[in-house]
């Protein structure tokens, strides 16, 4: 059973990157929604490799604001991966994710804690409306979401992103889950198969590339299929037995190299998870204790006065020297 509102700590999780000009609006906003419900609270920000001007500017806010606790990257591992090191890190009985583009509304937070005081581990924002997007957007965004309820076996709700409020049950669960290529919303839904990511290794790229291959060939079977209908009916030029044989011999080619593409695809992913790489590397913080956490797949580095922390001050560094 939860504790009591008042008592209760909330750790807000925000993966940023370059996000430099977001980052006084979302924490004025934040500041305001948790002053007003007098919620005791932490701001756990992940900077995930920025190279504008972020770094530099969330030490400024945690060294000013306790609440504001840093995690800064050494490089860019991904949204995903910055979501996940904001779990490992997050203290609270209650855990929010939301993106720092204020997307998201902070002030959705208080009736998103009322659901979860009622016994439910899990509370999810869904959007109504996406006025603020193009036509492109929206059309890509329902393509994505038609995509991964056609092709995984669990429910994954529509218009759902990464907004939502954890109980420490439900942390607890996902902190077991380390997959190197992560979906975060299929996670939730307690999905354990996503056949195609939108990140891949180098390796992986290798073995994809057989994919775009085959559907390649495949089309030039099917449009030479075309032609040859047009050259039988319209030009009166072909070679009987010919067409049909080779025509068939290029599509099927093609399907065969897709079905092996596919198969490559699940073979990278066992290699990745083999290999046993950290999600992501951890070399400096703000307001934040290094024994936390006790997680596997994640380095966190200690700190050495005087070497640069962040990629931003390292990048920094390289240009003065030159």
């Amino acid at each position: 059973m939860l504790e009591s509102r008042a008592n209760m700590l909330l750790s807000i999780v925000v993966p940023v990157y370059n996000e430099l000009e977001a980052l006084p609006s979302l924490f004025s906003a934040i500041r305001g929604v948790m002053t007003s419900t007098h919620h005791n609270y932490e701001i756990i920000v992940i900077d995930d490799g920025s190279v504008d001007g972020t770094s530099d500017a969330l030490k400024q806010t945690a060294e000013s604001d306790p609440y504001v606790k840093v995690l800064f990257f050494s490089r860019n591992f991904g949204h995903q991966a910055a979501i996940t090191a904001g779990l490992d890190f997050a203290s609270g009985e209650a855990v929010a994710v939301m993106d720092a583009d204020l997307q998201d509304p902070p002030e959705l937070l208080p009736e998103m804690m009322a659901l979860l005081e009622q016994g439910y581990d899990v509370v999810s924002a869904q959007r109504t409306t996406r006025t603020g997007d193009g036509m492109l957007k929206r059309y890509t965004a329902w393509l994505f979401y038609w995509v991964i309820r056609t092709m995984v076996n669990e429910r994954i709700q529509v218009e759902v992103g990464d907004f939502r409020l954890f109980s420490r049950r439900a942390i607890t669960a996902i902190r077991q889950l380390r997959e190197q290529h992560r979906f975060m919303r299929g996670m939730v839904a307690k999905m354990l198969r996503f056949a195609w990511t939108a990140i891949s290794s180098f390796s992986a790229l290798r073995l994809r590339l057989s994919v775009f291959f085959g559907f390649f060939v495949a089309a030039c079977g099917v449009g030479y299929a075309i032609y040859s209908v047009f050259a039988a009916y319209v030009l009166k030029a072909t070679v009987p037995g010919w067409t049909s044989l080779v025509c068939l011999n290029i599509v099927f080619s093609g399907a065969t190299l897709v079905a092996i593409g596919l198969v490559g695809e699940y073979v990278a992913r066992i290699y990745e998870e083999a290999k046993g790489r950290p999600l992501y590397v951890v070399v400096d913080r703000a307001n934040l204790n290094i024994s936390q956490p006790q997680v596997a797949k994640a380095v966190i580095l200690p700190t050495t006065p005087g070497e640069p922390k962040t990629t931003y001050e390292r990048a920094a560094r390289k240009a003065n020297r030159l």
